[in-house]
């Protein structure tokens, strides 16, 4: 397997490691030929892992290649999280505690490269720290009040590290990456508990209200109890036996860290924080369907250095996406060579990289609703009134924000959409995702994967009704019982 080390700056790693090459982020973000590279691993030594840096995409496109990133974006993201953080504070508590009890000082920081630290007392703390989290380079500081609690937890870039440590950090790194496996964390009368997350005031919930009456009426029919909980309630979510995320879903937000906790803690989760951090991101899906030779409209992946080069391959008008953007947020349409200079300078500003697709205007969007890699439901989502998008969150009216939309059985939909649809599918492995295609002259194109997606009540069920709920808690129970074989 090919071995890249990523670094800002190649020029100040100024040692060479057997069978490892050294290139820039820029080289690996831009350069064509590793879009295409097979079977490498990626060392991703970035100053900044901030989201939508360098650093982060590094990570990101690694995955969406199809190679083997260290730190993956959930490491990444998980650095980020307090939350998690805690988690981690509490679930290694005894260790934390017998560790640093010879400490006198109120403070202390642990510097850890490659899960080690220079002082050989601290090994099983440093290892600990770095399977968790998966970080190179990490700076945990700890605050003794009654007992030691950790104040922070950041990555450090090669720079931040002292003089002193480096000889050794050097030894540490010869060690690591002659390694061949490197280790990752392991991650009443009713007969399970289920929490369905919701958000109050979501301004697109992925379920109206008669829909999420409708999974909790037939969840309690399958021997479940249902409880509705808020992004407040993570601290009792080990309480669950299952999670049914039903609020937006961000890297940002709190439907990841419940996410990241479910998968923690071995609950049984519809869906992943894998898929959350895939489908969120336009970046990734980019790349993971180019590279997966799934059609789509005329797609480039923006950077400051190709950014006058976009509109000869996109052509006008263009539609300029934020790799974050759900439900036609941040997505803006370009009409002309100014309006694209003005959004995308603008956009870049914000992120290292943002997605330009060629304008595919239709009257209608396929939905293909995929649970576990199986087709469950079909509908046509049709344009806002007077607008080129399915919501058009300026219009005056609050019944012009979204066109109508028509159910109907699987068998009806084009056999070219529901190709398209399962082949894009298996980028992402088993859950829960709505994808949404276009035909074009003829032609399916991919516009989007969806993790999350919309089921509400008279759209989505329109055609199947009970029997798309059904297939949905089914397959959470079918998660609980595979974990009691």
């Amino acid at each position: 397997m090919n071995k890249y080390l990523v670094v800002n700056n190649p020029a100040h790693w100024n040692f060479t490691l057997e069978n490892m090459k050294v290139i820039s982020a820029r080289e690996y973000l831009t350069h064509p030929g590793f879009s295409k590279l097979k079977k490498a691993r990626i060392f991703n030594l970035c100053k900044d892992y901030s989201y939508q840096s360098k650093g982060y995409y590094v990570s990101l496109l690694a995955e969406a290649r199809g190679h083997l990133p260290i730190p993956t974006v959930k490491n990444l993201v998980d650095l980020r999280e307090p939350r998690l953080v805690k988690i981690v504070s509490d679930e290694f508590d005894d260790l934390i505690q017998k560790s640093l009890k010879a400490i006198k000082s109120p403070e202390f920081t642990l510097s850890i490269y490659f899960g080690q630290n220079v002082a050989q007392k601290y090994r099983e703390l440093s290892a600990m720290f770095y399977r968790h989290f998966q970080i190179p380079f990490l700076r945990v500081r700890f605050q003794y009040t009654n007992k030691w609690n950790i104040r922070s937890i950041k990555a450090l870039s090669e720079a931040e590290i002292p003089e002193e440590h480096k000889a050794l950090m050097h030894n540490f790194a010869e060690e690591y990456f002659a390694k061949k496996r490197y280790d990752t964390p392991r991650n009443s009368n009713f007969e399970y508990d289920l929490a369905i997350l919701v958000q109050p005031n979501d301004p697109a919930p992925p379920s109206n209200p008669k829909a999420l009456k409708k999974f909790a009426e037939l969840a309690e029919k399958m021997n479940f109890y249902v409880e509705f909980v808020s992004p407040k309630d993570l601290s009792r979510l080990s309480a669950f036996d299952a999670l049914f995320i039903r609020q937006s879903t961000e890297v940002n937000n709190e439907a990841y860290a419940f996410a990241r906790k479910a998968q923690q803690e071995d609950i049984a989760i519809i869906d992943y924080p894998d898929a959350i951090l895939k489908c969120c991101n336009k970046v990734f899906m980019a790349e993971a369907l180019e590279n997966a030779g799934i059609p789509t409209p005329k797609t480039v992946i923006v950077h400051k250095e190709n950014k006058n080069k976009v509109i000869q391959k996109t052509g006008l008008p263009l539609v300029l996406k934020s790799p974050d953007s759900t439900f036609s947020f941040g997505v803006k349409k370009a009409e002309t060579e100014e309006e694209y200079e003005t959004l995308v300078k603008a956009m870049l500003k914000k992120s290292e990289l943002v997605i330009a697709q060629e304008f595919s205007p239709s009257e209608y969007d396929w939905r293909i609703g995929i649970l576990d890699e199986k087709p469950f439901y079909a509908s046509k989502y049709y344009m806002a009134k007077d607008h080129w998008q399915i919501y058009n969150w300026d219009a005056s009216k609050k019944d012009d924000r979204d066109g109508n939309a028509d159910s109907l059985p699987i068998e009806e939909v084009p056999e070219k959409v529901l190709d398209v649809a399962l082949r894009s599918v298996k980028i992402m492995g088993k859950g829960l995702y709505g994808i949404d295609v276009k035909m074009v002259n003829g032609q399916p194109m991919v516009i989007e994967i969806n993790d999350n997606p919309n089921i509400d009540f008279g759209v989505e069920d329109v055609y199947y009704g009970d029997k798309v709920y059904l297939e949905i808690l089914t397959a959470l129970k079918n998660r609980l019982e595979k974990k009691q074989e």
